[in-house]
């Protein structure tokens, strides 16, 4: 028999001091799906270069791209199309990736592989972990958070990875004047999102007064095949940028 209190819905963003792992509940599915020859390759081949797990323990970031640069970490980057556009541009820039699922991970790593990428590594984890037991405290110019699940039914919103334990852990990690960038394509997560860094302690928002609580679409943050289509049909498109005050 269920236990009627574990089954009520979350209707709003969990309370600052709520456990991020909270009955175990996860922010994303996994998913099964087919293996290309490519995605099996950087899982395979380029895997023990740029692949990180938890078991290798707190990261020295400077040790661990053999020089101190900015660095920027990209947690749920799909198939990871963005994230290596971002690293290829922006060479002087270090960049994690975070990402549970296979095949977007073997996509990204054989891309990385091909392009001669050295500024790119890669977790195949749940970012909470990572961030709790492998990022440093104050080691991150720029969090990423593109599109995640918006979990669009009100009895999962509990599931959404926005809460304000997350930004709090984000928080964290980022240097002073850090900054937490989410963009989305659902308004409700969106206007979520708003709520939680509204109230979350340590941050600033950087939009200005005529487009605030949101920023227009940053041209540094590539433009997905799924934006484009989504901008051709009308849908639209919201960015949230968060710099760490304190």
């Amino acid at each position: 028999m269920s236990d009627p209190q574990r089954d009520i819905a979350t209707t709003g963003p969990e309370g600052p001091d709520a456990p991020l792992h909270r009955r175990g509940i996860k922010s994303y599915v996994l998913r099964a799906g087919r293996m290309t020859q490519a995605q099996t390759r950087g899982l395979e081949e380029v895997w023990p270069r740029l692949g990180l797990t938890l078991a290798d323990g707190r990261q020295d970031l400077d040790a661990l791209f053999g020089r101190r640069a900015p660095r920027v970490v990209e947690v749920g980057f799909g198939m990871g199309a963005s994230l290596v556009e971002q690293a290829e541009t922006h060479p002087d820039t270090d960049f994690i990736g975070i990402e549970v699922h296979a095949p977007g991970v073997g996509k990204l790593l054989d891309e990385a592989d091909k392009r001669g990428l050295t500024n790119l590594r890669v977790y195949r984890e749940d970012a909470l972990a990572v961030l709790e037991q492998c990022l440093p405290e104050a080691s991150l110019d720029t969090l990423q958070l593109f599109f995640p699940d918006p979990w669009p039914k009100k009895k999962h919103h509990k599931r959404r990875i926005v809460q304000p334990a997350f930004v709090e852990l984000i928080r964290t990690r980022l240097k002073l004047g850090g900054k937490l960038h989410m963009a989305t394509d659902w308004q409700a997560y969106a206007e979520w999102m708003a709520e939680v860094m509204a109230a979350a302690p340590g941050y600033v928002n950087s939009a200005t007064p005529e487009t605030a609580p949101y920023v227009p679409r940053p041209a540094f943050r590539p433009l997905t095949k799924f934006e484009a289509r989504g901008e051709r049909l009308g849908h639209g498109v919201w960015d949230l940028i968060f710099e760490r005050s304190e």
